[in-house]
């Protein structure tokens, strides 16, 4: 008797596991839709069964329509649906590595990595950046300056910036380096897109654990998404500050999204978010997303990032703010050469948005 129940409970058990990779149904993801007004935690788990179990309907414009709107025009979300959709039309090309082919992947791209960190070009380059600022949580930005800002890079100073423009307006050059630091606004700045943020994921003293979670296409390129995580014992060059009257900082880890080219193995984009942050310290939160391209400097082509989305959470008082800042990196030139201001650089730019494929 005891037999039986086991093979029954067993079987039970094998009929649930299949009946849950089924794909998913437009009646059920329309369900799950709805249900994220009233628990937005759901989202996370649509997301989940996307990635997991797919879709066996047709995506249309209206369910693309729906998802925007029911789902906050969520970036995670909208890339998901688009992905499972993707598969749906064509499973053997977005088919995910297998445990070989992971490594492989992952190994080939640490290699092209440091390889193309190793020789990165001095160069200059413009950063079109718009700041904007909101209550946490709102999504309701309120954009409060435009920035163009000359960035030169050289193996022996690193980077260093100065503010070239303010709300279209030119910054005149200063004998004080203060007055032209990019780092010395007020409001939140970041850096550390050309080399740190890429070098640390893939630095062996960083430990990264990396793990793959889907495929996806960028800028038409197939790619393989792994997540990753850096402990914050062995994120020695990460961590996060804030400005005042006395600089303050944090350690902190880190986790993301990094997406890789299937073909090519060279990255495409990364998405991290800081973790561990010190419950006293006022910053909450921070977030960067960066797209990586070859550029062309003097003839030749390197991997170097387009645009990036740096987000930050400071608690003040009993409020919570966010700042936001939409940095477009623009003519990349060797170094020595002037960074000039072009009238396109002033105008007000568009918010970036994912696209469909």
């Amino acid at each position: 008797m005891k037999k039986l129940v086991f093979l029954i409970i067993f079987l039970f058990s094998i009929h649930t596991v299949f009946a849950q990779e089924k794909p998913m149904t437009q009646a059920e993801y329309v369900k799950m839709l709805y249900a994220i007004q009233k628990t937005p935690a759901v989202k996370s788990d649509i997301v989940e069964a996307l990635r997991k179990r797919g879709i066996e309907f047709v995506l249309t414009d209206g369910i693309r329509a729906l998802t925007r709107t029911k789902g906050a025009n969520d970036d995670e979300l909208k890339r998901a649906l688009e992905e499972a959709d993707r598969r749906r039309q064509d499973p053997v090309a977005t088919k995910l590595p297998t445990i070989a082919e992971k490594t492989e992947i992952l190994d080939k791209t640490r290699s092209n990595t440091n390889e193309a960190l190793a020789e990165m070009p001095d160069f200059v380059v413009k950063q079109l950046i718009t700041r904007s600022e909101a209550f946490a949580g709102t999504g309701n930005w309120r954009q409060y300056d435009n920035l163009v800002i000359g960035v030169s890079y050289s193996t022996e100073k690193g980077e260093q910036y100065r503010v070239l423009a303010k709300n279209g307006a030119p910054v005149p050059v200063s004998d004080s380096a203060a007055q032209n630091s990019y780092s010395g606004l007020d409001g939140a700045t970041s850096g550390g897109e050309f080399v740190e943020d890429l070098k640390k994921i893939f630095d062996p003293a960083s430990k990264t654990s990396f793990e793959v979670l889907t495929t996806d296409v960028v800028r038409g390129r197939r790619a393989v998404v792994y997540s990753y995580e850096i402990d914050i014992e062995n994120n020695k060059n990460g961590g996060i500050g804030l400005k005042g009257p006395v600089y303050e900082s944090s350690p902190a880890g880190e986790k993301g999204r990094i997406w890789i080219d299937r073909d090519n193995f060279r990255v495409l984009r990364i998405e991290y978010m800081a973790t561990n942050i010190a419950p006293t310290f006022a910053v909450k939160a921070v977030t960067k997303s960066i797209d990586y391209d070859m550029v062309e400097i003097a003839g030749d082509k390197y991997l170097l990032p387009t645009i990036s989305d740096f987000r930050g959470t400071v608690e003040s008082g009993k409020q919570r703010f966010e700042q936001r800042n939409v940095i477009r990196f623009k003519n990349y030139q060797k170094y020595g050469t002037d960074v000039v201001i072009l009238d396109d650089d002033v105008k007000p730019q568009p918010e970036p948005e994912v696209k469909k494929p």
